[in-house]
């Protein structure tokens, strides 16, 4: 099978490692890509938010399954201009994806579902914003409606700081703020059948015991060995598969990787967001657990195949990955820095751990950094606290000027 993916960051380094391994697959494109995918995958410049361009390239490519990976574009209608080409393409609809692209929207089909989640309101007028704000007190949760790229989300108990950002988005959702660890959990599903994945936990401040601004996501681990054996069965029942039917209902069927991230309250499982995408950096971890080869679980979800696929097969090991981000990230981050010692990692660490790229580009014979997300450095060990200490022993390894990273991932899961 010749497969193209749609996207440039770790999480499709992560996604074109696996089909690289994938014996299913015969050609491996990525467009646009970066400097690390470039030793997976052959790479192509497109507008990854034109449809149109998306669907010409993977027709003259003779792609037979598309991956779409950053959520923009899904938003943005690609899957939808792929597959009007004959192409299968894993990944929502436009329609769908608004699952991710609107909280509104999500909030909406989660009362339609019966999805535990919480109390929320949405706001449109400053005099909504301070009612919402004055109903849930704090600490205070605001969450841009739109796509913001993990950023649009604020956690604070400053009531003048949660106005500020309410009043910064057109349209805002104010919700009650949900106690206990969160968890991500993916499901891969045609619309109709839903597979779970392994479930995994990401840290979202940018620094060391949850301080700093939200990112994007600076690093992640699976499994989850405080977690109830029984938790992927109970969100199975009680979020993925009614949310699943509720859009089949509603004619809006959802297929591709629906993200559910949750919060382990003192009242049950909670749903704080859908994403209609595989998580950044949470996908690096899951992929490096998983055993069946990937390709054809993805087009079994584009081909609505997927009743007909045996169960998935997990590495027993545990994986761990830490985000190395650029000088001033999660703002306005310095880019064009070489990045050294990444040859040293696949030489003495490789095959138990390895460097996916994020923000990267090749700037003649040296890789340079060009995002605020540079690099993820995942690897794999018989426990966490392996994972662990190989992961770390490789980003020391690593040479970015300014750059940073939590030294904290997965520590106290590790020491549990």
């Amino acid at each position: 099978m010749k497969v193209l993916v749609i996207g440039g960051g770790a999480r499709e380094h992560a996604l074109c490692r696996s089909l690289s391994l994938d014996p299913d697959v015969t050609a491996l494109y990525c467009a646009p890509g970066n400097a690390g995918i470039a030793e997976v995958a052959e790479l192509h410049p497109v507008d990854a938010l034109d449809g149109d361009a998306v669907a010409r390239l993977a027709a003259d490519l003779g792609a037979e399954l598309v991956v779409v990976g950053p959520e923009a574009p899904l938003v943005a209608g690609v899957a939808d201009a792929v597959r009007a080409v004959g192409i299968p393409c894993f990944g929502p609809s436009g329609e769908a994806a608004q699952l991710e692209g609107s909280k509104a929207f999500a909030k909406d089909v989660m009362a339609g579902a019966g999805v535990p989640t919480a109390r929320s309101y949405v706001c449109t007028t400053p005099a909504e914003i301070d009612a919402a704000l004055d109903a849930f007190g704090a600490p205070y949760v605001v969450k841009d409606d739109g796509l913001a790229a993990g950023k649009g989300v604020v956690v604070t108990d400053d009531v003048e700081t949660a106005r500020a950002h309410a009043l910064g988005c057109d349209r805002v959702v104010i919700e009650e703020f949900l106690d206990g660890p969160e968890v991500s959990l993916f499901a891969v599903t045609d619309g109709t059948t839903v597979l779970p994945l392994q479930p995994a936990q990401d840290f979202k401040r940018a620094l060391d015991d949850d301080e700093g601004p939200n990112t994007g996501g600076m690093g992640a681990y699976s499994p989850l060995p405080w977690a109830d054996p029984k938790l992927v069965d109970e969100v199975m029942q009680s979020v993925l598969q009614p949310t699943v039917d509720e859009l089949r209902r509603r004619g809006t069927p959802f297929s591709g990787l629906l993200y559910a991230g949750l919060a382990i309250t003192s009242r049950g499982v909670r749903v704080i967001e859908f994403n209609a995408r595989f998580g950044d950096p949470e996908t690096q971890v899951v992929l490096a657990r998983l055993k069946t080869p990937l390709a054809g679980v993805l087009l079994g979800s584009a081909s609505g195949t997927l009743d007909e696929l045996p169960p998935l097969k997990w590495r027993d090991d545990a994986a761990v990955t830490v985000v190395v981000a650029s000088h001033n990230y999660p703002a306005t981050p310095r880019t064009g820095d070489p990045i050294e010692g990444l040859d040293d990692v696949a030489a003495q660490d490789a095959p138990d751990a390895y460097v996916l790229h994020a923000g990267t580009r090749r700037d003649g014979d040296t890789i340079v950094s060009a995002g605020g997300r540079v690099l993820s450095v995942t690897a794999t060990g018989k426990d966490l606290a392996a994972a662990r200490e190989r992961a770390y022993t490789a980003v020391a390894r690593i040479r970015l000027d300014g750059s940073q990273f939590r030294t904290d991932i997965a520590k106290k899961a590790a020491e549990a």
